[in-house]
This record gives structure tokens, C-alpha cells and sequence, in this order.
């Protein structure tokens, strides 16, 4: 399949779409990928389109130059001074944010579609929250990630707080966004992080093909999967996830992908899911 290019309006953020799979890059290499406005718009914009889009059916996010994201640009922030003069309300700033978030973390999330972090490099701050959005993170050997809020006194943004606490626990999310430490893709991994740990050499080519693969799995069960995860991790109790499961179950079951799955299944051949 051809490879197409998503458009983003902005060259800090770069994205392509093959073989069912979309690719988004953070591209500010010089300020290890951080955030500037016109990133975060890019990346709501790209993200729009890869959940709307049918024929995509898994995202990876990445970022340029070795590095995954550093979070926000905190040289601009300094540049900025106290922000005087005629600029948006306390009010606005923060209906802003939320929307920031919303339309890029909480996307990721809440997207009936598999998403991929691939971190060649370092994620801190608010570019380790959305790294902790995705679905499923694997990391380059030589990454790190670091909570880094702490060191510029910010208290944390994109929902690193909640993905945190329920991967580590409340205990460890603490220590990690008190003592802003870097922390080893080894020791990602251990602690459930990190998905996958490969050779920095390897990692696209290990990305791509553990995006391929979701990308040829069952899009209707993908989507019951995720919403039953999301579902528990934001509280539901033990009877809503037994009926929630049990809908969704059912659900699966009607649909021609399932079928054709459990035909496959006799048959001991490879099954083609259609995401109907």
C-alpha cells in the first residue's frame, strides 16, 4: 500500500498513513520535540483524522531526532516573562488547556483504536503524559523518561496523573512526579511502563511491525476492549464491567469478523478482519 501523507497544517508535527497504520511525528528536533502551540494544533488535527478515518485502524506516535518529547518549552516559558499586556484571562487560559488535553491525550485514550508511543529518546513532563495516553509503549534502549514538573515547579498536565497511577499505583506515581528522577527503559519496563524495550536501532522497524499486526487484528473486539479497560480504570464497579463485558461480547459475536475468525479458527488458516 502506498504511503499517503495526513495533513496537519504545520511542520512541527509530521504524519503519513500505510498499510492501515497512521504515523504521527512530533517534529521540533532542536527542542527535542516540545511542545509549541502549533504542535499541539497539528496534533489534534492529525489525531481528528486517524479516529475518523476508517481504513486506519492502529496510530503511533513518535518524535523526530531521537528524542520522544520534552513537554512543554520551557526556554519559551522564561522568554515570556510574566505575560503582561491585553493576553487571554485566567479563565480562558484554562478552558484552553482543557481543550489542549482533551483533544490530544484524552483522544488517545478514549479513541476506539489502538495507539503506540514509540519513544526513541527521552519523554518528560507533559510529553511523558502523552506517551502514558497511548495504549501500549515500546521504548529504544538508550530512552529515559522523567516527570521533570517538580524542577520547574508545575504541578503536571495531559493526564499523567490518572494514566500513572494506573499503571504503577498511586504509591510510585507520587515518587515519580515528587523526586522527578530519570527513569531507565529497563527500569520502564519492569514496572510495566514500557511495553517492549528494543535496540535504539531497531525501534522502528519493531514499532511498525507490532503496528501492523494490530492493524490486521479485529477492529470491532479492539474497540469493546479498549472501553472495557477505560471503563474500569475510571471507576466503573465490578457489576457495571460484568454487564459492560457481557454487552459487548455479545456484540462481537454478531459481527461477520467473528465468524469468519472462528471459521479460520477450524479451518487453521489466518483470518481477515474486516471490522464488520
Amino acid at each position: 500500500m502506498a504511503r499517503d501523507a495526513i495533513e496537519t497544517g504545520t511542520e512541527d508535527i509530521l504524519a503519513y498513513e500505510e498499510d492501515g497504520v497512521a504515523v504521527i511525528t512530533l517534529n521540533r528536533p532542536k527542542a527535542r520535540n516540545a511542545m509549541s502551540g502549533a504542535m499541539t494544533a497539528g496534533l489534534e488535527q492529525a489525531l481528528n483524522y486517524a479516529e475518523r478515518a476508517t481504513q486506519i485502524r492502529c496510530i503511533v506516535l513518535t518524535g523526530a531526532g531521537g528524542a520522544f518529547c520534552a513537554g512543554g518549552d520551557v526556554k519559551g516559558m522564561a522568554a515570556g516573562g510574566s505575560g503582561g499586556g491585553q493576553g487571554p484571562s485566567l479563565d480562558e487560559r484554562i478552558h484552553s488547556q482543557r481543550l489542549n488535553q482533551r483533544n490530544t491525550a484524552g483522544r488517545m485514550y478514549l479513541m476506539p483504536k489502538p495507539v503506540i508511543a514509540s519513544l526513541p529518546g527521552p519523554a518528560a513532563g507533559a510529553g511523558l503524559s502523552l506517551a502514558l495516553a497511548a495504549d501500549l509503549r515500546i521504548m529504544a534502549d538508550t530512552a529515559f523518561i522523567t516527570s521533570a514538573f517538580a524542577r520547574v515547579g508545575f504541578s503536571g498536565d495531559y493526564g499523567g496523573s490518572f494514566f500513572l497511577s494506573h499503571i504503577v499505583g498511586s504509591g510510585k506515581a507520587k515518587e515519580i512526579y515528587f523526586l522527578s528522577d530519570r527513569i531507565s527503559a529497563e527500569e520502564c519496563e519492569r514496572l510495566g511502563i514500557a511495553n517492549k524495550v528494543v535496540p535504539a536501532d531497531a525501534l522502528e522497524e519493531e514499532t511498525m511491525k507490532l503496528a501492523r499486526r494490530l492493524a490486521a487484528g479485529p477492529p470491532v473486539a479492539y474497540r469493546y476492549m479498549k472501553e472495557n479497560f477505560n471503563r474500569a480504570a475510571m471507576g466503573a464497579d465490578v457489576i457495571e464491567c460484568l454487564d459492560l463485558e457481557a454487552t459487548h461480547h455479545v456484540h462481537a459475536g454478531l459481527t461477520e469478523d467473528h465468524r469468519a475468525a472462528a471459521k479460520a479458527f477450524v479451518e487453521k488458516t489466518e483470518p481477515v478482519f474486516k471490522g464488520r
